[in-house]
């Protein structure tokens, strides 16, 4: 990487490519069975992806594995649940609005709205693998780990 050029800001990169769908190089669908993702596009510092939730649709509580990150929420309503004190706690995202997060953030995002939403999702460096986990009595428990060319 160029240490003399800044490195982008995530949420302006998933803010670009959430202004133009119809520029996607793969087309948005929805997909009744499960969450549907695609890769948009990789640079040598991050990776863009845009995924589409139908209602009751979301992850499992997740990392992402040391890559920092930043998602926008394209249309429709997102909620993004953190965990705190041992118990998660959620966060509405509507069309337009997005956050950045560090390399340890963990999270669980579900479209409990009744219509369909959109998002992009920018990480970096690339995702090679993600950790699931559980709150057992207030504490996370790992309860497995995915690996990129396997999972997804």
């Amino acid at each position: 990487m160029n240490r003399d050029r800044p490195e982008p800001d995530l949420l302006a990169v998933a803010t670009r490519w959430a202004a133009e769908p119809a520029d996607w190089p793969v087309p948005l669908r929805f997909d009744p069975a499960e969450r549907w993702y695609a890769r948009l596009a990789t640079a040598a510092d991050h990776e863009v992806w845009a995924l589409s939730w139908l209602p009751g649709q979301g992850t499992d509580l997740h990392d992402h594995g040391g890559s920092a990150g930043a998602f926008l929420v394209v249309s429709g309503t997102l909620t993004e649940e953190t965990v705190s004190g041992g118990r998660l706690r959620p966060h509405r995202l509507t069309a337009g609005a997005g956050r950045r997060f560090g390399t340890r953030h963990v999270h669980q995002v579900t479209n409990h709205d009744a219509e369909p939403a959109v998002s992009v999702h920018v990480y970096r460096p690339a995702l090679r693998r993600m950790t699931r986990y559980t709150i057992i009595e207030g504490r996370l428990r790992v309860a497995d780990v995915a690996e990129a060319g396997l999972a997804w």
